[in-house]
């Protein structure tokens, strides 16, 4: 009797298991996609071209707020996807500003998952905003922004202000 109550409570738990296994891996699992990948060898891949990657922001005072705008063109032939956006101190966000439109900001503790997929052809701007009164430093100080493409050749962009904060 002992055995027949436990396969009756076993039986149950375990489809449930199932199912929700198969729920997870095949239902929900297929409308998630990922950054489309691409090998150095490929003849079809995004390139990514950055004409300037630094910028001096210049004297400012610790109260003040200051941006530089960076453009990412693709060069290649397949479309290049902005991911994984974030800073290397609080006081430093970035946006993606892409067809007109701007995404909401990044930084240190909110990075980004997949922000923009920029057309062959066609640019964006990597928007580095510096916010000294945030985490307040004095002195000559860098900040930088790290974005990460799915360019084989150059996976990975850093984006860096300067500046002398008083």
């Amino acid at each position: 009797m002992a055995i027949k109550g436990a396969l009756f409570i076993t039986v149950p738990v375990f489809l449930f298991v199932v199912v929700l296994a198969v729920y997870f891996f095949l239902i929900r699992g297929a409308s998630v996609t990922g950054p489309a990948s691409y090998a150095v060898s490929d003849a079809q891949k995004p390139r990514v071209e950055v004409a300037e990657d630094s910028r001096d922001l210049g004297p400012m005072k610790v109260s003040d707020e200051k941006s530089a705008d960076f453009t990412v063109k693709n060069t290649g032939a397949k479309p290049l996807q902005l991911s994984d956006i974030q800073s290397s101190c609080m006081c430093t966000a970035a946006q993606i500003i892409y067809n007109g439109k701007s995404s909401e900001e990044f930084g240190m503790h909110s990075q980004s998952g997949a922000v923009a997929e920029i057309a062959p052809g066609q640019s964006a701007v990597v928007r580095v905003i510096y916010r000294p009164y945030q985490m307040p430093v004095y002195g000559y100080v860098e900040r930088e922004v790290y974005v990460t493409t799915n360019d084989p050749l150059n996976s990975k962009l850093v984006f860096k202000v300067t500046a002398s904060v008083s």
